[in-house]
């Protein structure tokens, strides 16, 4: 019988987790749009085999909409094979089979922690594996972005089951020879087909396992027996997988290789454009002092790494940590920065993490005789201890309850197009009508609208009120009257994208449309109605000393405190009781009232001199539908 220890939670945390992120923040950005638009298509036309060109083109939605690069359609195709036969045998709907295809790549990037874990188990101990579960579950990005459809979450779960076998295993049946040429082939094949860049990381493996070489003899007999075979092998087959599939369903003219296309845009743009730095750039030290901060989240872990160095576990951190290292500092060379970019190595990174920590809280001070440690040592190693654990926890908290909650605000495109089809079902005078045609604007298109949100025939009308037969029933009533109700037809929704600003000042252009989904009422000409307004979240802002002063909870009319005086709920406010309702607000009015305005205390004292952050759910857009009235909206 297995012996269950704390470890063995990732078989629960990880898919649990990734799994509730999902359902709190279900809706897409336009970066996914690529990988969730092409599963939607194979799952809904599949792979054309007749007529191939011209089926793509009418029913894809990258015939139309192709990108800045060609992406791969390789983990596309791979997830709507699996989906298939889920769809089929519980005839979900459209809205079900985009959770469905989220769930299965959170499930394979879950699954690649799992084994994750168990590598560091074998390599470093029952209590650094514990850790590194709770602090991986505890941090924000991984487990939101698992099951997103960008391509580095395709490649993330390949990389970190490769990373798996780069850890030292004593344990292990497989050699490590055999360690190493797994872990680089599977690195490759990561490169080739989904990442280029990960091709950093590998570079990254490699030099760290070449320096560790004690020869030169060495080095070369790993390049020859090691690297070249697992590599060669790797390409030869990412090649023929991604080359076939991506050349047909692009129907590329010549053999199309997406990730060397997107390499060399980025990398070397043409003349008239500025590459991957087209989308912004950072310093060069951005990784060290932004995104791996807001990645850890927990600035008290990254204070441990450099006093791992005085440690017993220093070296076991130190080759966990160094590729890793050595792999941000060559990507740093690169302007475009980007925090998911570095999804590749947060596993390592939080598993050398884990191991200090580990160490930390299971050391046993009084165990070496030969060093004599005081009650004070023994009482500051408990200390840390618990802070080490409390801290984690509260990353958790705020991971979960604030960061989650707050990023499911940023899809006001998603949550749009849903509660117009709401709105729209219920609707009596919509049953028989043969075309809703809605126009979607820009943002909708970029915060969440999907094809799987938007199909042709949204729901399904089981009722109508019209009858094309009624046959009398007999006189006293022995026999009822037959009634044949008229056949219902499905109505069709036709969705447009049009992003020409020259339409939008053309009368005829919005005379077309029965609904719309625009940022601003006033865009749309003619005579509309607002159905309803969706919010986001607004942008975070510091708010200064001399704005939006006054107690939220306390009464400023009470006690010696009478200078200040109460005022309405801040942005804050509303957006703690839109989320998580009254209570916690009229905790958060507590706060606020003891901290900037320094309730109880003499006037003007304030803890935070009068600064304060200021966020709140704002109207991104609008659904609107054409007046009855021939009234235009305000």
């Amino acid at each position: 019988m297995v012996k269950l220890e704390g470890w063995h939670l990732c078989y629960v945390i990880f898919p649990l987790s990734i799994l509730i992120h999902l359902y709190i923040s279900p809706y897409t950005k336009v970066e996914e749009s690529f990988n969730i638009q092409a599963t939607h298509d194979i799952l809904t036309f599949g792979v054309p085999t007749k007529n191939v060109h011209l089926r793509l083109k009418a029913q894809y939605d990258h015939m139309t909409f192709p990108g800045a690069v060609p992406r791969t359609f390789v983990g596309a195709l791979i997830l709507a094979s699996i989906a298939r036969p889920f769809v089929w045998l519980a005839n979900l709907n459209d809205q079900e089979q985009q959770f469905l295809v989220r769930a299965l790549l959170g499930f394979f990037n879950s699954f690649a922690l799992i084994v994750y874990t168990s590598g560091v188990r074998q390599s470093f101990g029952k209590a650094a594996a514990k850790w590194f579960v709770f602090l991986q579950a505890s941090q924000f990005h991984i487990m939101y972005y698992s099951s997103r459809t960008l391509p580095n979450m395709f490649a993330f779960g390949i990389s970190t089951v490769a990373l798996r076998f780069f850890l030292p295993s004593p344990t292990s049946t497989m050699s490590p020879t055999k360690r190493t040429r797994l872990a680089l082939y599977l690195l490759t094949l990561a490169t080739v087909v989904f990442r280029s860049e990960l091709a950093l990381l590998l570079a990254a493996h490699a030099i760290y396992i070449l320096i560790r070489s004690s020869t030169i003899a060495n080095a070369v007999s790993l390049v020859r027996t090691t690297f070249i075979p697992a590599i060669a092998a790797a390409m030869v087959v990412g090649l023929c997988l991604t080359v076939s599939i991506d050349t047909f369903f692009w129907q590329s003219k010549s053999l199309l290789w997406p990730e060397l296309a997107s390499f060399v845009s980025n990398i070397f743009p043409s003349d008239h454009g500025l590459g991957a730095s087209a989308w912004g750039t950072s310093p060069w030290h951005w990784y060290f002092t932004s995104a791996i901060p807001r990645l850890v989240l927990n600035p008290l872990l990254l204070l441990l790494i450099p006093y791992s160095m005085t440690m017993p576990v220093a070296s076991s951190v130190a080759h966990s940590l160094t590729p890793s290292l050595i792999y941000i500092v060559l990507y740093s060379f690169l302007p475009h920065k980007e925090t998911r970019f570095l999804f590749p190595i947060v596993p390592p990174l939080t598993a050398s993490i884990a191991i200090i920590v580990g160490h930390i809280t299971t050391r046993n001070p009084q165990s070496d005789a030969r060093k004599p440690v005081s009650a004070m040592t023994s009482t500051v190693n408990t200390l840390v201890s618990d802070i080490l654990v409390s801290s984690t926890v509260l990353t958790a908290l705020v991971s979960h309850l604030v960061v989650l909650p707050l990023s499911a605000q940023t899809y006001p495109g998603g949550h749009a197009v849903s509660l117009l089809h709401t709105s729209v079902q219920h609707q009596e005078p919509t049953i028989g009508q043969p075309q809703i045609h809605v126009h979607l604007s820009n943002l909708a298109l970029q915060t969440g609208v999907t094809h799987f949100l938007t199909p042709a025939y949204p729901f399904q009308q089981t009722s109508s009120s019209r009858s094309l037969l009624t046959m009398p029933g007999s006189a006293d009533g022995s026999k009822p009257p037959l009634t044949f109700p008229a056949p219902m037809r499905r109505t069709r929704w036709i969705y447009d994208k049009t992003d020409d600003e020259t339409s939008f000042h053309t009368p005829a252009f919005w005379n077309q449309f029965d609904y719309v989904v625009v940022e601003d009422p006033a865009l749309a000409i003619g005579a509309w109605d607002v159905v309803s307004s969706v919010p986001g979240l607004g942008k975070m802002r510091l708010l200064a000393p001399d704005v939006g002063r006054g107690l939220l909870v306390f009464d400023g009319s009470q006690g010696d405190d009478k200078t200040k005086s109460s005022r309405g709920d801040d942005g804050l406010a509303m957006l703690v009781a839109e989320l998580y309702g009254q209570g916690p607000k009229y905790l958060y009015g507590i706060v606020h009232d003891l901290l900037r305005e320094g309730y109880g205390l003499p006037s003007p004292f304030s803890w935070t001199s009068g600064w304060w952050l200021h966020c709140s759910l704002e109207p991104k857009l609008y659904i609107l539908k054409k007046s009855q009235s021939g009234i235009k909206p305000a």
